[in-house]
């Protein structure tokens, strides 16, 4: 559903993405997984046309996206970003139906089935007791869950989260990796970026480990989540322990039961 084969981005002269290549299968929930500054949301954006990339290929669903129109564009992809400032006062209700701007043509305008597929996200993330409400009066954590249940109305092939949990309650976190791991299962693609690593451990079929704007890692969560990675990323300031049938990335001096906590603290 989505491959990048040898992508290149640059800022001036400053270099983003350094020869990013990977393929995510239809119906795959995928964590793209990484530090901070190390080019996940650039590569959001270069994946969805928002930035042009220097070099290398983005195809979705086989289609070379580039040669894609705004709207073909939108009919195959959806997009959560992780901050949204709202400039107008619009109904949530309204706001989740205007992912239903792909579909329309002609002269009829938002129909029934737009309108059913808008409710049918807003009660799919739980968000009907504030359909009513003025999009930009929400909570952070509310607007986020606004605009999936947007992405989820405009009813894409493939659908691009970046930090879609990172406002939100644990409650409200674990319903929309639940809610991410039942559209995957219906054959819908996620690209899911996080900055837990339990989170893309418990949950993914597939881990895109980025550092230093490249793909350093790329493979299942039991393989991608792992110490050798992790402390190539963070150093030794995290360990992996197995938990039933999961593997728990835990700081290490809990790990290592407050060894290297004391130690520290010593100094």
């Amino acid at each position: 559903m989505l491959r990048v084969e040898n992508l290149h981005f640059s800022f001036g002269p400053n270099q983003i993405l350094k020869g990013i290549s990977f393929d995510v299968d239809r119906g795959r929930l995928c964590g793209l997984f990484g530090p901070n500054g190390c080019g996940k949301t650039t590569l959001f954006r270069c994946c969805l046309g928002f930035l042009r990339f220097h070099s290398g290929s983005v195809f979705i669903d086989g289609q070379f996206t580039p040669k894609l129109t705004v709207k073909g564009l939108a009919r195959l992809a959806a997009y959560v970003p992780q901050e949204h400032k709202p400039l107008f006062p619009y109904p949530v209700e309204e706001v989740v139906l205007m992912g239903r701007t792909p579909h329309l043509g002609g002269i009829f305008g938002v129909g029934r089935r737009d309108r059913m597929k808008a409710a049918a996200a807003i009660e799919l993330l739980g968000i009907s007791d504030i359909a009513d409400q003025p999009y930009n009066r929400l909570s952070g954590g509310q607007r986020q869950m606004v605009l999936i249940a947007r992405a989820i109305a405009q009813e894409t092939k493939l659908l691009f989260l970046d930090e879609p949990t990172s406002s939100l309650d644990f409650s409200n976190q674990i319903r929309i990796w639940r809610i991410m791991r039942q559209a995957a299962e219906r054959g819908v693609t996620i690209i899911a970026c996080s900055h837990d690593p339990n989170h893309v451990s418990w949950f993914c079929d597939q881990v895109v480990v980025m550092d230093g704007r490249r793909v350093i890692a790329n493979g299942s969560p039991a393989e991608v989540i792992s110490e050798r990675v992790l402390k190539g990323i963070y150093q030794d300031l995290c360990a992996v322990r197995k938990l039933g049938r999961a593997n728990v990335v835990l700081p290490s001096e809990i790990a290592d039961g407050g060894k290297t906590g004391t130690a520290e603290a010593r100094k």
